[in-house]
């Protein structure tokens, strides 16, 4: 049973969304602020978080930013902003999606099982290898960890879906559409520079690596090995 932790300070919309949870099978610890749900986190194992951006004691912001210092658990962030270039911050900070409010419980429910099967489907080894490494990157799909140089680098749960698409395509052109198709589905509404922002966080994890991963302008990206 996967558990699901909603963090929302607005109790209706909180047990709105828990009830849609609870009744696709899964547990659902709640918290009405970002103090309570770090604690919770700490506590329990959870496989993806549906986190509010207006929150009291701790926003969801710092939530997140606390969280992926550890953690690659799949956030959802929650935000009645219009600004797109609050919407990119959560992406910068490790969100691997977000849906606008008002929204329907429905649409939110069918995200999460996104995310959730993605890991399902790429933590573990679809081919006879569990693992691959090119220019001193290796990626292993059993334990989700990428090691760069030998060194163990944090990547979220997005940034790790992305950079093993690309690695796995190998010197083939992954243009933006692809991408989002990929990573986030046909129904996402987000737009390229989504994309860039995750992209450009990627580079600045892989240092010294960062030009494996090539720019081809007005297309997309490729994963090249000898560059």
């Amino acid at each position: 049973m996967k558990t699901i932790l909603i963090v929302e300070d607005e109790a209706i919309l909180r047990e709105i969304s828990k009830d849609y949870f609870l009744n696709e099978g899964y547990k659902v610890l709640e918290a009405a602020d970002g103090k309570a749900a770090l604690e919770l986190f700490q506590a329990h194992e959870v496989d993806l978080i549906v986190l509010d951006i207006m929150l009291p004691e701790l926003n969801g912001w710092s939530v997140c930013r606390r969280i992926r210092k550890s953690s690659d658990v799949p956030i959802i962030m929650l935000t009645a902003r219009v600004d797109e270039d609050d919407t990119l911050l959560g992406f910068e900070l490790g969100a691997d999606d977000y849906v606008t409010k008002p929204y329907s419980p429905p649409v939110l429910l069918a995200r999460a099982k996104r995310l959730l099967e993605s890991r399902s489907k790429n933590g573990k080894p679809s081919k006879l290898e569990d693992s691959i490494e090119i220019r001193g990157i290796k990626v292993h799909f059993p334990s989700r960890t990428v090691m760069i140089d030998g060194v163990l680098v944090n990547f979220t749960h997005t940034e790790f879906e992305i950079l093993t698409y690309l690695m796995e395509n190998q010197g083939i052109v992954i243009t933006r559409e692809q991408l989002i198709t990929k990573i986030w589905g046909y129904e996402y509404a987000g737009d390229d520079r989504t994309v860039n922002t995750h992209i450009r966080n990627l580079r600045t994890k892989l240092g010294g690596r960062a030009t494996s991963i090539v720019t081809i302008v007005r297309t997309g990206y490729k994963f090249e090995a000898h560059v």
